[in-house]
């Protein structure tokens, strides 16, 4: 098993798209995708009928891509519940991309055979990092905002207050750029916290100093990467895009013509791709977001939304349309795992090269966990060969 020969610069980036068009790690985003979207849907139903909206006003305003940010008057239960939704599918995606990560590590490291059920394994052990780290961070932010709070306060104090303003002025000072400089570091363990756990196999303490020490030590380089990164991500996940939906098309075209299934077909395909189709949520960001009225255009153009042909359907038509509502977001989602997927195996080669870069360090030599189970496994397998051959001896 040789490690896959890295540049250990930026021409290493370009390989992401390549990477991470892979079953398995398209797979773990849509599983880890599905299951914080579950969650996600449900809070927000449920927070949305403690609002005093029935199921069913909800479905018809926002069918699978509910958001109860654009409810008016929301109380406060409804909205703890939208952004505890938030928080689970975030760390959900988190969990996949550490997996998705792991799966890239051991195939730079030449391990081709390294599973999904593998890489998921490793995430259970090694979930802890993944997510107190973040909180750790962000604990910290909170607790200087609270001294901050608390000297302001003290500096209230008739006559003495003054004095105790101005004279630590220097430490204040310094004590705010730190502030703002922990506030990046949390932002960028939010991104590389998936990548560092991945192939460093690190604890909550030893993710949090790598977050600061690439972001000390790499803020250049690491900016620079993006100008790279963000394009192949938006170029890949377009022709992904274009191969699904010519896909798409190309179904329809040949299965609905007169001499098969016609108008059964606009039927069953129609009424399917009217609910799984964003239109709603491309809307609302266009309409909410000038900038992204580009983006929610061509959201809206990404695929073709057949008409329902009647407004009835049989019963054995619903029953078709609502297996292939099933087919079509999964289909979706593989393309949004896709784009994420580009995203995962590009920060860990980013992180791969920081680390040489910084420390002199090639990450992919060095035995990892897996590395010391399979000799140790082969250790035991040689051992019971041995004790197998005395045996056969001995009964000679």
């Amino acid at each position: 098993m040789q490690p896959m020969k890295l540049y250990f610069d930026v021409r290493d980036v370009f390989r992401a798209p390549r990477l991470a068009l892979s079953g398995k790690k398209i797979i773990v985003f849509i599983q880890a995708n599905l299951f914080g979207y579950f969650v996600y849907w449900t809070l927000n139903y449920l927070g949305a009928m403690i609002n005093g909206m029935s199921f069913s006003d909800a479905w018809l305003l926002y069918g699978l891509y509910p958001c109860l940010l654009t409810i008016e008057s929301l109380s406060l239960l409804p909205c703890v519940l939208y952004w505890i939704g938030v928080v689970f599918w975030f760390f959900a995606i988190s969990l996949g991309s550490t997996a998705v990560s792991r799966i890239t590590y051991r195939q730079l490291k030449g391990d081709e055979f390294y599973s999904g059920s593998d890489a998921w394994s490793y995430v259970k052990r090694h979930w802890h990092p993944i997510i107190y780290s973040s909180i750790s961070l962000l604990l910290i932010l909170v607790f200087l905002f609270f001294i901050a709070a608390l000297l302001a306060l003290i500096g209230k104090i008739p006559y003495l207050g003054e004095f105790l303003f101005v004279l630590p002025y220097l430490l204040y000072f310094f004590g705010s750029v730190f502030t703002i400089y922990t506030g990046i570091v949390f932002l960028v363990s939010l991104i590389y916290t998936p990548s560092i756990v991945a192939t460093y196999e690190e604890d909550t303490m030893g993710t949090v100093w790598h977050n600061f020490s690439i972001t000390w030590s790499q803020p250049w380089r690491m900016l620079s990467y993006y100008v790279v990164l963000l394009p192949l991500i938006i170029i890949g996940s377009y022709i992904f895009s274009l191969f699904w939906i010519g896909g798409y098309d190309l179904i329809n075209s040949v299965f609905g013509h007169d001499w098969f299934m016609g108008t059964k077909l606009m039927n069953i395909v129609g009424w399917a791709s009217q609910v799984v189709h964003p239109e709603a949520i491309c809307s609302l960001i266009g309409n909410s977001c000038s900038i992204c009225s580009v983006c929610s255009t061509g959201c809206l153009s990404c695929g073709s939304i057949l008409p329902a042909s009647a407004v009835n359907l049989t019963g054995t038509e619903q029953v078709a349309s609502f297996i292939m509502v099933i087919f079509l977001f999964l289909v979706m989602a593989s393309a949004v795992s896709y784009t994420m997927s580009i995203f995962s195996v590009g920060h860990t080669l980013m992180f791969i090269i920081f680390k040489n870069r910084t420390d002199n360090d090639n990450i992919l030599e060095k035995n990892d966990e897996d590395d010391i189970e399979d000799e140790n496994d082969d250790v035991l397998a040689n051992e019971d060969a041995d004790e197998d051959s005395d045996n056969k001896e001995k009964s000679n």
